[in-house]
């Protein structure tokens, strides 16, 4: 009897929403060759993560076992699935990855930016090509979502086969990209899935998805009503919006103009991949500044408050030499995603102050969601009838939730979150390992774990201020005049209205004129008084404990 066994480990994108990264593994246990599926980013906030660029999964351990990596497949070219594959390239030993040709195109020009040449990449065919890497054959399957030529994958080993989703919504008319083709998907399903591993982001939500097609015409008697100039923002990977976008300001007798670097890429990528046939003419900002504000449109980056992109900086006041003035209209074509709402309100405020009129999705008919409803999830269990369903790509309430649904019509399941091992070779999954894992922060040109205490420490300086105290001693190890406090993120005077440097260097002078040798001697004793007497008067004058850093220079004969 074989000891083989067929694994799943997410690292992430189970248990949030964000930097997707899912090991398939099979062979031996601890011995199976590895592929991953997806490798993608989330990305900061100033409340947890302040100065960090991006977000990516830890991968420490997949790092570990790179020898055993056959491949690296990417569903789609969302930035949560295919953004880290220029930071993680090198670490996981620069592994073949294949796409399909808009994703791939999308994928090389991150690689380039590493140096990375075109050819590290290979275009796949969708299904039913299938692609042999070790003991896996894997197939990429259409599907529709909010970026043209999303996949499912088709995942066949010894063990059976696995349906990964990827992201996905049940769209028959998606305007870019395939359409949802549910024969297909039986077809692939009609000699049975082991495993669905299955997409959850909308799980709570009630009805059943709508189409990309609805949006059109109700963006286009908005746009046509408008009587200055329109500026809209969506989400640049969403083409099929762009595009319905610029054809409905298009037929309104407007000019567009395309304002962000990832708004153009993503049409360039349409366009060279032949994903969009066509796109309206565009104009440059230089040339949109000379057109009359009435005969104008601006297609921006930024639906989700993003600080440097286009929405914002124009909310701020001026962008490329563009301003918006009272009666123009902003419409978000975007839902928010969950944690982003206090800068998409932030630039919205910025936007009324402006006199402008913002629309938004509240109203249901300026945006569709990319993700699978739960009467939808549900219709894809039955299409495909697998023997087990892991939720994925969602919080853990959702994948809760979806285990729910797939338990109440009789099929196994199980809530995975990251780090977690399933073998889903049995009847029913099992949980076989547990795996340490979190998150890595790209700070500057830097990665950094989150269990390193740089982002940390930076919250508590934050939160607290930072108050640096030099003191300076001579050959006889006594005190050299006073010591000096440097105060940065305090207030210069706390409840006694003497400035607070004055209040701290005077505590700090009184300590060291009646400190004994033995501790003026010992530079940590030393430091962690002086440390401890700033935070102690802090406290008292202003009601809080600062970060301190304590120089003591001692001079020498």
């Amino acid at each position: 009897m074989s000891n083989e066994r067929l694994i799943y480990l997410p690292l992430g994108g189970a248990g949030e929403i964000g930097m997707n990264a899912y090991v398939y593994g099979y062979g031996e246990p601890g011995q199976e060759r590895l592929i991953l599926v997806d490798m993608g980013v989330a990305f900061p906030d100033m409340d947890t993560t302040p100065g960090v660029d991006i977000i990516f999964a830890d991968i420490s351990w997949l790092e570990q076992n790179r020898d055993r990596l056959e491949a690296v497949f990417i569903t789609h070219a969302h930035e949560d699935h295919v953004g880290a594959v220029g930071h993680l390239y090198d670490r996981l030993g620069q592994p073949k990855i294949y796409a399909r040709a808009f994703t791939a195109n999308i994928a090389r020009g991150k690689l380039a930016e590493y140096g990375v040449a075109d050819d590290a990449v290979t275009t796949a065919s969708a299904w039913p090509e299938q692609i042999k890497v070790g003991p896996f054959k894997i197939g990429f399957l259409p599907i529709s979502h909010s970026i043209p030529e999303s996949s499912g994958l088709v995942i066949d080993t010894n063990a059976g086969r696995v349906l990964h989703t990827g992201d996905f919504k049940l769209d028959r008319n998606p305007l870019v990209g395939e359409a949802w083709d549910p024969d297909l998907w039986a077809d692939v399903a009609k000699g049975g899935v082991k495993a669905l591993v299955c997409d959850s982001t909308n799980v709570f939500s009630p009805n059943p998805g709508r189409s990309e097609a609805e949006v059109g015409p109700e963006v286009e008697k908005l746009i046509a009503e408008a009587k200055y100039m329109v500026v809209a923002t969506t989400f640049a990977s969403n083409v099929a919006r762009v595009r319905t976008l610029a054809e409905a300001a298009e037929r309104a007798g407007r000019s567009i103009c395309l304002m962000g670097r990832a708004m153009r890429r993503m049409v360039e990528a349409g366009l060279e991949t032949g994903v969009l046939s066509s796109f309206p003419t565009v104009v440059s900002p230089e040339e949109a500044r000379d057109i009359p504000r009435e005969n104008l449109m601006l297609l921006v980056t930024g639906s989700q408050g993003e600080r440097r992109a286009a929405s914002a900086q124009l909310a701020r006041g001026k962008h490329h030499g563009m301003t918006l003035k009272e009666g123009d209209l902003f419409l978000f074509s975007s839902k928010t995603i969950p944690g982003n709402e206090k800068g998409v309100i932030a630039i919205m405020n910025q936007l009324s102050e402006l006199g402008v009129d913002v629309v938004d999705d509240s109203s249901g008919r300026y945006h569709v969601s990319g993700h699978a409803n739960r009467p939808d999830l549900e219709t894809m269990h039955r299409v495909t009838d697998p023997q087990m369903v892991i939720p994925m790509h969602g919080e853990h309430r959702h994948l809760r939730e979806h285990a729910k649904i797939a338990m109440a019509a009789g099929r196994g399941a199980e809530v995975c979150v990251n780090g977690m091992m399933l073998d889903l070779s049995g009847n029913a999954p099992k949980v076989v390992e547990h795996i340490e894992t979190g998150r890595t922060y790209l700070d500057g040109s830097v990665q950094i774990g989150y269990l390193d205490g740089v982002v940390r420490d930076r919250i508590r300086m934050a939160l607290n201020g930072h108050v640096t105290v030099t003191a300076v001693l001579d050959e006889q190890d006594e005190p050299l005049g006073d010591p000096w406090c440097d105060l940065m993120g305090l207030p210069e005077t706390g409840k006694s209205k003497s400035p607070l440097s004055d209040i701290l260097e005077h505590d700090l002078s009184q300590f060291l004129g009646r400190a004994d040798a033995k501790t003026l001697r010992d530079d940590d004793k030393l430091e962690e008084a002086l440390r401890r007497i700033v935070r102690n008067s802090a406290n008292d004058e202003i009601g809080k404990k600062p970060e301190v850093t304590v120089v003591v220079s001692r001079l020498t004969a």
